[in-house]
């Protein structure tokens, strides 16, 4: 058996990754960074395809080839998102099928934790997505996180992806917040490099999307698995 010596008081158990005293507003991505991305994947990968195969009189292997020439041929653009589109593109009611699924949708550990310490702390917290009006509505009526935010913006409303530098900018006009005392936080790394290429002065990259992958760290940006890591940790004796 081995001992070891026990603090005396309440110590930091990690590095805080986010100076909150030069913090006014938290951005915080949806899909992948509050929410399990687990639903999406099996809904784009799997359940589309079976549905799109049964549609053509294909084979699931063959949908899946086909709709992933699709996909790869709108990332990073509003149509990715948009169920609108998808909807015309395959001949299937995208929003429909999703509600049938609906109970994959999960909020990521620690999440409404977080959310409510950034309120306790007197920030502004708003949802920045690239997800398209009805999955939203979809998503936050099954997970009840809406009452969280101080406003929900989705791309559409914006006009342009996250990807897009240019979406910054315009997102700054909308909301007024001032770049560098403002932390986003998402699951994608384009994303983070557009907000730090117009000056967002906090960056965190969530490892871990979906909750059947492993956690992969950026090279570029801090990174957490789970949302606890960004609130201050005190070693409980």
């Amino acid at each position: 058996m081995t001992t070891s010596t026990q603090p005396t008081k309440s110590t930091p158990s990690t590095k805080e990754l986010v100076d909150w005293p030069a913090i006014d507003t938290v951005l915080l991505d949806m899909d992948g960074t509050l929410l399990d991305k687990h639903f999406d994947d099996y809904f784009w990968e799997q359940f589309v395809p079976e549905n799109y195969a049964l549609r053509n009189n294909i084979s699931i292997e063959a949908a899946r080839e086909i709709l992933m020439v699709k996909y790869q041929g709108c990332e990073g653009t509003l149509a990715w998102t948009d169920l609108d589109f998808w909807s015309s593109e395959l001949g299937l009611d995208i929003p429909a099928l999703k509600v049938q699924v609906g109970h994959l949708i999960q909020v990521h550990p620690y999440v409404v934790d977080f959310l409510d310490f950034c309120r306790e702390i007197g920030k502004q917290v708003i949802m920045v997505t690239n997800a398209h009006g009805k999955t939203l509505t979809i998503k936050m009526r099954k997970t009840d996180l809406g009452g969280h935010f101080d406003r929900i913006v989705c791309s559409q409303e914006v006009g342009l992806a996250k990807e897009n530098l240019d979406f910054w900018g315009r997102l700054q006009v909308m909301l007024g917040f001032d770049p560098a005392r403002t932390l986003l936080c998402d699951d994608t790394e384009a994303v983070l490099r557009s907000a730090a290429a117009f000056g967002l002065g906090a960056l965190v990259y969530v490892a871990r999307p979906s909750s059947r992958t492993p956690a992969r760290a950026s090279s570029s940006f801090p990174s957490i698995v789970y949302f606890k890591e960004l609130m201050p940790a005190v070693t409980v004796l």
